[in-house]
């Protein structure tokens, strides 16, 4: 079975790495799909993130990494797949999933979301909070893969943005 992990994975972070890693233990492929958003401001570009998450997931065998603009399930329709994964890490995250799932479904009604639990040793996690410790030089080094670290230490060189 194939499904879809998609996300701004802006940066990548160690909750994103726990719920691909998980996901490639219980499907046959899992496709990564980079949501390239020009209404988000990002700190890397969908090329950055791909590579990002290229180098940290290298240790797994299944995993497929792509990019996408527009509707997630014009994008699952031209994957040939109909099954999503999406991460949660506490109750307003499923509040916010729920909604989302209860619309792709009607848009594309064979699409089934599957939601992941994160480890709780991750669950509090998210890029912008990475983001935020990063820009202000702060220790990001348990939320992310070193590659992860570096870039992002590099992008905040000069201070805050």
């Amino acid at each position: 079975m194939k499904v879809i992990y998609p996300g701004s994975f802006d940066p990548v972070t160690n909750g994103h790495l726990d719920i691909i890693t998980r996901c490639s233990e219980k499907f046959d492929e899992v496709i990564i799909s980079v949501l390239n958003n020009n209404k988000k401001n990002s700190i890397f570009t969908v090329d950055e993130r791909i590579e990002l998450i290229k180098e940290s997931t290298l240790h797994l065998k299944n995993i497929q990494i792509d990019s996408f603009s527009g509707l997630l399930t014009e994008y699952a329709k031209r994957k040939n797949c109909s099954t999503i994964v999406r991460g949660l890490r506490a109750v307003s995250d499923f509040e916010y999933e729920m909604q989302m799932a209860l619309v792709n479904r009607k848009l594309y009604p064979q699409l089934e979301t599957i939601f992941m639990v994160s480890s709780s040793k991750v669950s509090f996690l998210s890029s912008s909070v990475v983001k935020e410790i990063a820009s202000f030089k702060g220790e990001i080094s348990c939320f992310v893969p070193e590659i992860v670290e570096a870039a992002l230490i590099e992008k905040f060189k000069g201070g805050t943005r």
